[in-house]
């Protein structure tokens, strides 16, 4: 916790444009797929954009082929949420909210969105946080 967000140059799989982290103004949220497209085809940026426009995504869904960024951030599963605060130090690393695929938990963002509410409201951010659960991230050899 404290570490200064390191800063990104990525590709935007719906767009085609880079963005880099200094282009996230304010509240920006963007979801970085990091995955090894060799042994994982379907995670392509191809796919990537047909994703993004089937579920409309509201937010850049950026690829991170060389997964410098993934290490950057010190990922280790997807989705991994991640929250900086205005100064762009590290404050928040768990779960969106107790749904899992197929446990019949609606998507809620419950634990995401009180960290951000503190951040918002200049409060602290627990430093006690519900871990993240996903799949491991598919790293090149």
């Amino acid at each position: 916790m404290g570490f200064k967000a390191p800063d990104f140059t990525l590709l935007d799989s719906r767009t085609g444009d880079t963005v880099s982290f200094k282009d996230i103004k304010g509240i920006g949220i963007v979801a970085i797929n990091s995955n090894n497209i060799v042994k994982y085809p379907d995670d392509h940026p191809d796919k990537m954009k047909m994703l993004a426009e089937e579920l409309n995504f509201p937010f850049p869904y950026l690829f991170d082929g060389s997964q410098k960024t993934a290490k950057a951030f010190d990922a280790t599963c997807i989705p991994d949420f991640n929250l900086f605060d205005v100064n762009n130090k590290y404050v928040y690393r768990g779960q969106l909210d107790s749904s899992r695929p197929g446990n019949n938990v609606p998507v809620t963002s419950v634990d995401l969105r009180k960290a951000l509410d503190q951040v918002l409201n200049g409060e602290q951010v627990p430093v006690k946080q519900t871990s993240r659960i996903g799949c491991n991230i598919k790293w090149k050899e």
